[in-house]
């Protein structure tokens, strides 16, 4: 009998992807708290936008979510300093904890929420809005960019007749350094709607309407991630490619989320 009726179930998975079916019960579940969420980015876009005056300009924005994690802040507002391409800006965005000393540069832009969201979506909708670019990328607190990361994004990005949007492949190491592997998967919609390979640490987009993350309140029992969700809908009216050469590394964090790249639930 259980084998009957888990039947419709398994045919919906077949047919539109257990990540499809799972994200269309988050936005039913999730919706009060998303309406609310955005209320507060519009509030402290609003706010952190007359502090900062202008907003911060260049060729490309990069977007770096954080809390709570000081000296490996740091580290990763180096490796995206450190980028090949000058003409970027980088917009550190806290999550209400508070910020320390970060390098001095003035490409360097630091911003804390009047409170802490715990919802990534909203922290990177506000650097997102903050800023004024042609293309945004993006980095958490505990990964970190070779320094050709955006260099090999543009160069595809860039020429005529590019797509919108690329993501590269992702070197994961290991709490100690060494490395686990080396994921690197084409871009395919439909194998998405099956699979968590989209990560936003190696994806470098056009600025469109359709540039923004969801607001839902993730807790570590809700799947799908923002990053999928992200790269998939945008994906729904703008090209996106693979450059298959591994320019972040990422770090499998225990005390964080990453992805099993098999499908399953995220560790961490």
């Amino acid at each position: 009998m259980r084998r009957i009726a888990r039947a419709p179930w398994e045919l919906l998975k077949r047919a539109f992807g257990w990540l499809v079916l799972f994200e269309a019960r988050n936005k039913v579940l999730l919706a009060p708290s998303a309406v609310r969420l955005r209320r507060f980015e519009d509030a402290e876009t609003a706010r952190l936008s007359a502090a900062l005056g202008s907003p911060p300009s260049a060729l490309v924005a990069t977007v770096i979510a954080t809390h709570r994690r000081p000296e490996a802040l740091r580290a990763a507002v180096r490796s995206a300093l450190a980028q090949s391409v000058a003409d970027q800006v980088v917009i550190v965005v806290d999550d209400g904890a508070g910020l320390g000393e970060l390098p001095r540069d003035p490409r360097l832009f630091a911003v804390s929420l009047a409170r802490n969201t715990a919802t990534a979506g909203v922290v990177r909708n506000v650097g997102i809005r903050l800023t004024r670019s042609r293309y945004v990328a993006f980095l958490d607190d505990d990964n970190l960019w070779e320094p050709d990361h955006l260099e090999q994004a543009l160069a595809v990005l860039e020429p005529p007749g590019g797509p919108e949007a690329v993501y590269t492949a992702l070197r994961r190491v290991l709490p100690d350094g060494s490395e686990r592997d080396v994921l690197s998967v084409p871009f395919d919609r439909r194998r998405a709607a099956h699979e968590a390979f989209l990560d936003t640490n190696a994806f470098v987009a056009r600025r469109t309407r359709s540039l923004y993350f969801s607001r839902l309140r993730r807790t570590p029992e809700v799947l799908p991630r923002e990053d999928w969700e992200l790269v998939r809908r945008y994906a729904r009216r703008h090209e996106v490619r693979h450059v298959p050469r591994p320019t972040v590394r990422y770090l499998v964090n225990p005390e964080s989320f990453y992805t099993a790249w098999d499908g399953q639930t995220p560790t961490g």
